[in-house]
Order: structure tokens, then C-alpha cells, then sequence
């Protein structure tokens, strides 16, 4: 099927090829690459693969190892974007962002900041044009923590405020594909 989830193999590939051939221009991660894919299938038109594949990329194919490795990641890739199109059009409520996880202080912490970052990365892929002021302010809130430099967290982190904009993105992402849904 080609909507079917991926297994923990093919996202270690994916994450592999990433790491092989991405660059500053690039998507760098399965985070980044999820929120790119979640964008592109929630805006208001189908991006063709012609227009979306070079972008992960930055607009440079990479020079594959061979055929079958690049068509095999765009089989994932494919895969795992029908598989996030499904999961929104079917059940939102249980859509799930592949947001990264580390330690702060010794307790967990999720970090948004790549997903977010590959969000718009697709909405501007995707063309987006403006937006009425409540869903503008959903987009906002995944711009803001897509701008947020989590890569050395503070040691005084405020993890409770943090989490909370955290916990606002999966929300704002639903709502954004349901607005875009209803006018398409």
C-alpha cells in the first residue's frame, strides 16, 4: 500500500540517506522531513514530487550511490507522506508529529524545533498564500518555535512554558489541514 506506515528500518534509512547527503540547505532529519511532509499535505494544493523531492535537497539532487538508492527513498518518502495525508483525512485527533526527544536536567523534553522548521519549509514549498488571522496565528506559533535555537538548551530552561508551546504545535497543524480541507 502506499499509504502504509513505515517500519523503524525504513525511517533508519531515511534518516541515513539524510545524514549521507544533506547539507546546511537541506532537510537534516526525520523531524524535519515529517514536518515538511505534514505542511505540503495539509496546504490548500498537491505539490507535484517534480516540485517537492528537489526541495528536501534544497534544490540539488543529491549524486546517489545508485538508482535503486534513490528510488527506494522516494518510495519511503511517498509512503510516509500518504501515510501522514491518510492519518489527517481519517483520524486528526491521533495525528502524531515525530517531534525529537532529549534530556533537560535529567527529565524528558521534546523538542519541536526541526518538525516546526521543516513546517514551513513546506508551506513555503507549497506555495501557502496568506492567511485569515486565526489560522495566521496558528502558523505563527509553528514559525515561532521553528526559529528557536534548541540545539544548547539554557540551564534555565523554563520547561513547563516550553512544553506548553510545544503542546500547542500538533494542534495548530491539525487545525491548518482541516481550514486548507475545507477549501480545496
Amino acid at each position: 500500500m502506499h499509504d502504509q506506515a513505515l517500519a523503524p528500518a525504513d525511517f533508519e534509512f531515511i534518516e541515513e540517506i539524510l545524514l549521507t547527503y544533506g547539507d546546511d540547505h537541506s532537510v537534516l532529519n526525520l523531524a524535519e522531513l515529517d514536518g515538511y511532509f505534514t505542511a505540503l499535505v495539509s496546504g490548500p494544493n498537491l505539490v507535484d514530487v517534480a516540485v517537492w523531492f528537489p526541495a528536501i535537497w534544497g534544490g540539488q539532487q543529491p549524486d546517489w550511490e545508485s538508482e535503486s538508492q534513490a528510488k527506494r527513498f522516494l518510495e519511503l518518502c511517498v509512503r510516509h507522506m500518504n501515510a501522514i495525508a491518510s492519518q489527517l483525512a481519517m483520524n486528526a485527533q491521533g495525528f502524531k508529529a515525530r517531534f525529537e526527544e532529549t534530556e533537560h536536567q535529567e527529565q524528558p523534553l521534546t523538542l519541536a524545533e526541526e518538525w516546526c522548521f521543516g513546517y514551513i519549509r513546506g508551506a513555503a514549498v507549497g506555495e501557502w498564500p496568506a492567511l485569515p488571522a486565526e489560522q495566521a496565528a496558528q502558523l505563527e506559533a509553528i514559525a515561532w518555535c521553528a526559529e528557536q535555537d534548541n540545539f544548547e538548551l539554557p540551564a534555565d530552561l523554563d520547561v513547563p512554558a516550553h512544553q506548553q508551546r510545544v503542546a500547542t504545535i500538533e494542534p495548530a497543524a491539525r487545525a491548518l489541514h482541516d481550514y486548507w480541507s475545507s477549501k480545496r
